[in-house]
C-alpha cells in the first residue's frame, strides 16, 4: 500500500451515492463503483457510514467495499456493540466513532467523548487491539480533544459544519472565529501526539484554509464532491478538490 505520510491525504466519503440508488430502491448507481472510480482519480481513501437504520450505506456494501480496495476504508460508525462486531469481523483500516441519532438528516456535531470517557475506553480498546486505527469524531474543543487522548484514540476528525455554515450564510465573523478555533484546537491535538484530520460540509470555497493547517493530515469529504460530480463528473470533482487542497498546503 502506498505510504501518505506527510502528505495531506484526501478521503472520499461514497455514503450518498447510496442515497441515490435507495432512494429508488434500485441496484444503481453503486457506490462500490464510486469507490473504484475515486481510488483511479486519486483518492487516498474512502469513507464509508454504516448507520444504524441502514438509510444509505448497507452491510453489503461494506462487503464489497472490503474486497475491491486497494486504499485504506475509513468506516465510520456509532459507539454501538453491532458497529463494534462489524469492525471487528472486516478490521477495515480505520474506523471513526461518530454520534448517531435517528432524526438527524447527517451527523450533527461532534462526539460527546468527555462525559462519555469509560465507556468509550472499552469500546475502543478491542478496535485498537484488532489493528484498526481509531479516528473520534468531534468538535474543536479542548476538553473532547483532551479526552479522546486519555481514552487512546490514535486519531481525531474536527468537525467542519460550523465553519462551513457560516461561510454559506454570510456570517463572516463567526466564521472566521470558529476557523480559528480549528486552527487552535489542531495545533494543540498534534502537541498531545494525536493525528488530526478534519471535515463535513467542506467545499471548494472553503477547504482551502483547513487544508493550510500543517498539522491535519486527512480530509474527509463526500457531499460536495458527491453533488459536484453530477455536473462534472466524480473524477473531475475529486481532481479540483485535490487541486485546490495542495494549492493551499503549498
Amino acid at each position: 500500500m502506498t505510504d501518505y505520510a506527510g502528505r495531506l491525504r484526501l478521503g472520499v466519503n461514497i455514503d450518498h451515492v447510496a442515497t441515490v440508488r435507495n432512494a429508488r430502491g434500485s441496484a444503481y448507481p453503486d457506490p462500490i463503483r464510486a469507490a473504484k472510480l475515486a481510488e483511479e482519480a486519486g483518492a487516498d481513501g474512502i469513507t464509508a457510514h454504516l448507520r444504524e437504520d441502514r438509510r444509505h450505506i448497507s452491510d453489503a456494501d461494506i462487503d464489497g467495499l472490503m474486497e475491491a480496495l486497494s486504499v485504506p476504508l475509513n468506516f465510520e460508525m456509532a459507539a454501538t456493540d453491532e458497529m463494534q462486531a462489524i469492525a471487528l469481523r472486516h478490521k477495515p483500516h480505520a474506523v471513526c466513532i461518530v454520534p448517531e441519532k435517528r432524526e438527524e438528516r447527517t451527523t450533527e456535531g461532534g462526539l460527546e467523548v468527555a462525559r462519555e470517557e469509560n465507556k468509550l475506553a472499552h469500546f475502543i480498546a478491542p478496535l485498537r487491539d484488532a489493528g484498526c486505527r481509531v479516528s473520534i469524531f468531534i468538535a474543536a474543543d479542548q476538553k473532547q480533544i483532551e479526552a479522546a487522548h486519555r481514552i487512546g484514540a490514535q486519531v481525531i476528525e474536527l468537525h467542519t459544519g460550523a465553519y462551513c455554515d457560516f461561510h454559506s450564510e454570510g456570517h463572516f465573523d463567526e466564521r472566521d472565529a470558529e476557523l480559528a478555533r480549528l486552527r487552535e484546537m489542531s495545533a494543540y491535538a498534534h502537541s498531545l501526539g494525536l493525528e488530526v484530520h478534519a471535515g463535513h460540509g467542506l467545499t471548494y470555497d472553503t477547504v482551502g484554509p483547513v487544508a493550510a493547517f500543517p498539522e491535519v493530515m486527512e480530509l474527509n469529504i463526500g457531499h460536495f464532491i458527491i453533488g459536484e460530480a453530477i455536473f462534472r463528473g466524480l473524477a473531475p470533482a475529486i481532481h479540483e478538490m485535490r487541486r485546490l487542497m495542495d494549492e493551499a498546503r503549498a
